[in-house]
């Protein structure tokens, strides 16, 4: 019993502990000087997922690891780096998770097939069922 209520607190916690008492990170909130440069980098912030909110991009995110990787892909775009090079950086470094459009692979072929097969899975199933509501009707 007690260790269920540990770790339903240490679950509840969770969000807490991620913020953690640095200053926040440089560039995090701060927009890059040249408009073009920072176009591109709230666009490839847009499509990478916090990885601590889980739920949020790292654009909408106030959690501390958001701040830290706007600032990184901001330090980044100004430094010369294209915005595929940052992304393929962050999917090594944190895994297919990061992204809202994960690449193709094995490992994420599921996600991008599972779509699909539930719609055919649909589709089949309302043909089925109006063949008989039309054998019932006749």
């Amino acid at each position: 019993m007690k260790r269920a209520a540990a770790l339903a607190l240490l679950v509840v916690a969770a969000p807490a502990v991620a913020d953690t008492p640095l200053p926040p990170a440089a560039l995090a909130d701060t927009q890059l000087p040249d408009p073009h440069q920072e176009a591109e980098a709230r666009a490839l912030m847009e499509t990478l997922r916090c990885v601590v909110c889980q739920g949020q991009s790292i654009a909408q995110s106030d959690a501390d690891m958001a701040g830290q990787m706007r600032a990184m892909v901001r330090q980044r775009i100004a430094a010369g780096e294209k915005p595929r090079e940052i992304r393929k950086w962050l999917i090594d470094r944190y895994g297919d998770y990061v992204s809202y459009d994960p690449p193709w692979s094995a490992v994420t072929a599921p996600l991008w097939l599972m779509p699909l097969a539930l719609l055919i899975i649909g589709a089949w199933i309302a043909r089925a069922s109006f063949k008989r509501r039309k054998r019932g009707q006749g």
